[in-house]
């Protein structure tokens, strides 16, 4: 550990990790021996600990499975008090973020539960709160669920697709589309230069149905833009509505791919051009890696040029 800069990184986040450090010569990997007791419960270890003593120390999280969590809160919680001159937590999928308000009484939110948990991070003795960096929250609203002992940081992987799309055939065709309002109140600020078109979906008993409320695909290459995708419904119901009202094909992107259940799958067969994810789900994105029609881009020049602009 020559710099004074270092990335720990959770257990599938490793891969990532080492491209963030394939693009920043002051930047080396720290080491956490992942074990666990017979109990199942964690033995987490942290190698050359004394080496995080005065460093800019940043931890890449993945809380795809809530088994992981304990464990990385665990070293999170710990690296302050080895006396880390400072702290970057990237948690590029906020993965409570979904379950956000209370619709009935009951309801438990666990965007909350999860933000109340980050923000115990204590300060580190140098810079004080720790940074929690999320792409694409789901819900903008989420970053007041954290208190004022962390500072949450938002940031978009938008910029990585709109680089793609350049790289297009016939660039000049793209319109953007949303499946609802939802993604095009997050986005469209985003996408300026590009014709945009809205999708709006409503439930007739157990079918959902997807509409164009706004734009005209007719003619174009409908690219679809959402923040996540569970199992993919509304994606193949809005793409089936682009191309009837005439868009000369589809392709899909979202941040997170989610698809519990391998849910990836029922798209292999579904003619999309192209279905851009990024890597901040990495078991689900190495999945896919491979799959016909998927292309993964990876957050590591994001978060790199992130921690390297902000340290």
């Amino acid at each position: 550990m020559s710099s004074s800069l270092t990335l720990f990184s959770a257990p599938h986040t490793r891969g990532l990790a080492e491209k963030m450090q394939s693009l920043a010569a002051d930047l080396s990997l720290g080491t956490i021996r992942w074990d666990s007791f017979p109990d199942s419960w964690p033995q987490t270890f942290i190698e050359e600990v004394d080496a995080v003593r005065g460093r800019d120390v940043a931890f890449l999280a993945a809380f795809e499975d809530p088994r992981d969590i304990f464990a990385q809160m665990s070293v999170l919680y710990a690296l302050p008090r080895y006396e880390a001159r400072s702290l970057t937590v990237f948690l590029p999928f906020f993965s409570t973020g979904t379950m956000d308000r209370v619709d009935k009484p009951g309801e438990i939110v666990t965007a909350a539960t999860l933000a109340r948990m980050l923000s115990a991070i204590p300060h580190c003795h140098g810079a004080g709160p720790a940074r929690i960096v999320i792409c694409d929250i789901h819900a903008l609203q989420e970053r007041f669920y954290f208190s004022d002992n962390v500072i949450p940081v938002l940031i978009s992987s938008i910029p990585l697709l709109k680089e793609r799309l350049l790289a297009e055939p016939e660039p000049d065709k793209i319109s953007i589309a949303y499946p609802d309002d939802g993604a095009f109140k997050r986005f469209h600020g985003q996408f300026a230069e590009y014709p945009q078109i809205i999708c709006e979906k409503r439930r007739d008993g157990a079918k959902r149905i997807v509409t164009i409320k706004e734009g005209d695909p007719r003619g174009r290459h409908a690219v679809i833009v959402d923040d996540l995708i569970m199992t993919g419904g509304t994606a193949l119901e809005c793409k089936v509505a682009l191309l009837a009202a005439g868009a000369l094909q589809t392709s899909l992107y979202a941040t997170h791919p989610v698809f519990p259940d391998a849910s990836w799958r029922r798209f292999l067969d579904k003619s999309f051009r192209r279905i851009w994810v990024t890597d901040s789900c990495p078991t689900t994105a190495e999945a896919v890696r491979n799959a016909r029609s998927f292309e993964v881009l990876s957050l590591a020049p994001l978060l790199t040029q992130f921690l390297l602009e902000r340290r």
